[in-house]
């Protein structure tokens, strides 16, 4: 851990005196940038992300004191960088309306009932009770069913809820979704609000996700479940009321590999099939025996956070009045079960770094002669973690008219553990951000690599998301896998990583961070935003593109 109190000042006065690099609009000839401005860059991410993951922070989570010093840390740069505030009332800062829930020990049950004898499964190592964020306290008993991955996708031929209802019973699921789909419908299917809506729209009370082993393989469920006492979040209404919490759905839980056995001990095939079938994408849905109880207790809480917003004016007199929204999420998940003697997630990589990139990136923006034609927004976003919440109030109710958001660029997490040549450009191939992501790489001489792992669907798990479900094209760059030493197997520190320290509080500024190749992906990002930025029209959906096709008609 690096101490706090040597690192409060330095960021901040480092990003007021270190001169900012220029960079050329995308239609002239790029000049090689000076030696001073090009070294600059690295130190300056470094020395936000050195503050942003200090323990001073307590890990950023959203609604905390240290979340609200890292939005004030966030304001003063783009002060610093000479950005104007873009958010509430003539300031920086827009208010995020949310509902906390914690789960409470006490009265958490999970129970079956069958001929043959009762079940028990135990808090924490084989279940948790899920967050109700409409009661206190709930108890619900009805019979099971279990129906795949929850995906309905009829255009695709596949249907879990076809030969089983759901009505009145609790549903047991697979996170996920078939791996026969393509990855844009497999990303789509695999969201939980799209489970949580299917099941709520066909009349179940209640919702069980079950473990399985390859997933378990890669984030343990003992790692995760230690964290129960962590907050879960939801926006609020005017009225004060959960945005996505569908009250028909009113008990939920999770279940372990191991607990997912034992419920599944009754099944008509073997667990080890259910398990294999679902690798395989070929489940089938059915009745499970017996009755299951769900108990559990909450409580709630309404907190404010905030996301902070700036602005770089445009520089067409018609134009300006159209945005393009840079994002990163800000928050982390704050304090935690300890992992070796400490209990702080810092999540330097997540996402410290990415609000530093962006930071980056808009100084160089603003360092040049001409600003884009368009006017660029830079919104660090909250409670990501908590499922896209800040991104989402900041589309759904921004701090511009909504219709002048012409595109996003996301950064996330860009696990940059060693130098590398290239970076992986998600969800890029929907729109014609495709063409400005490829010519501005290659004017920079950046390669582009496909996502190498698209069975983690992250181009729904990231604030990109939130842009796109309001039908606004998005682009969310990811950090490469082409190490520029051969030797180095850049792809495989990304796994070690993610196995590792992803969500743990060892994601911090002790690890190997390449700052340089952090700052590559800064120009890259700032290069994009020139090039859409002056562009004669505004970014489209591609013809037939799938989110194209279900959201670019709001």
């Amino acid at each position: 851990m690096t101490p706090s109190t040597k690192l409060l000042l330095a960021p901040l006065a480092l990003c007021l005196l270190v001169a900012c690099s220029r960079t050329a609009n995308d239609d002239a000839p790029v000049p090689a940038p000076a030696a001073a401005a090009d070294a600059s860059g690295p130190q300056r991410i470094e020395a936000d992300v050195r503050f942003l993951a200090d323990d001073l922070l307590e890990g950023r989570a959203a609604g905390t004191r240290g979340y609200d010093l890292a939005s004030l840390y966030v304001a003063n740069r783009y002060r610093a960088i000479g950005l104007e505030p873009a958010g509430d009332d003539g300031t920086y800062f827009q208010n995020v309306p949310l509902l906390e829930a914690r789960r409470v020990r006490e009265g958490a049950a999970f129970t079956v009932q069958r001929d043959d004898g009762d079940l028990a499964f135990a808090f924490e190592q084989e279940f948790l009770p899920g967050m109700n964020f409409h009661a206190t306290s709930h108890a619900v008993t009805a019979p099971l069913v279990f129906v795949g991955q929850a995906v309905h996708a009829p255009d695709l031929g596949h249907d879990d809820f076809k030969d089983v209802d759901v009505r009145g019973k609790v549903a047991v699921y697979f996170s996920g979704a078939p791996s026969t789909f393509g990855n844009t419908q497999r990303a789509f299917h695999a969201a939980g609000r799209e489970k949580m809506a299917q099941l709520a729209a066909r009349g179940a009370i209640g919702a069980i996700g079950i473990g399985n082993p390859v997933d378990d393989a890669k984030y343990p469920w003992a790692r995760g479940a230690r964290n129960w006492p962590m907050a879960g979040m939801r926006l609020v209404d005017a009225d004060g009321k959960p945005l996505e919490a569908w009250p028909e759905l009113k008990a939920t839980a999770t279940l372990s590999v191991d607990g997912a056995r034992k419920l599944l001990a009754g099944a008509p095939m073997p667990a080890d099939e259910i398990f294999e079938r679902r690798e395989s994408g070929k489940l089938q849905s059915f009745d499970l025996p017996g009755q299951v109880t769900l108990a559990g207790a909450t409580t709630l809480q309404r907190v404010d956070s905030r996301n902070v917003v700036g602005k770089l004016p445009g520089s067409d007199a018609a134009l300006a009045a159209e945005h393009i929204a840079y994002s990163a999420h800000l928050d982390h998940i704050g304090i935690g079960a300890e992992v070796e003697g400490d209990g702080i997630y810092n999540g330097a990589f997540d996402n410290a770094l990415g609000i530093a990139v962006m930071l980056q990136a808009a100084t160089e923006l603003k360092a040049d002669a001409t600003a884009p034609r368009r006017s660029l927004l830079f919104v660090a976003v909250t409670a990501e973690e908590r499922g896209l919440l800040g991104a989402t109030h900041f589309v759904q109710s921004p701090t511009v008219a909504k219709a002048s958001l012409v595109a996003n660029i996301n950064m996330d997490m860009p696990v940059f553990l060693t130098e590398v040549t290239d970076v992986v450009p998600i969800g890029v191939e929907h729109s014609t951000l495709e063409a400005d992501v490829q010519a501005a790489a290659a004017q920079l001489g950046v390669g582009l690599t496909a996502d190498p792992k698209p069975e983690e669907v992250v181009f729904v798990r990231s604030d990109q998301y939130a842009f796109v479900r309001e039908g606004i094209p998005a682009v969310y760059l990811d950090a490469g896998i082409k190490a520029r030493n051969p030797d180095i197997d850049a792809l495989a520190l990304y796994q070690d990583f993610l196995t590792g320290h992803y969500h743990q509080p060892s994601d911090e500024t002790d690890l190997t961070i390449n700052y340089d190749s952090a700052a590559m992906l800064s120009r890259l990002n700032a290069a994009i935003g020139r090039r859409v930025g002056n562009a004669d029209t505004r970014p489209a959906w591609k013809e037939g593109d799938f989110f194209g096709t279900r959201f670019g008609n709001k």
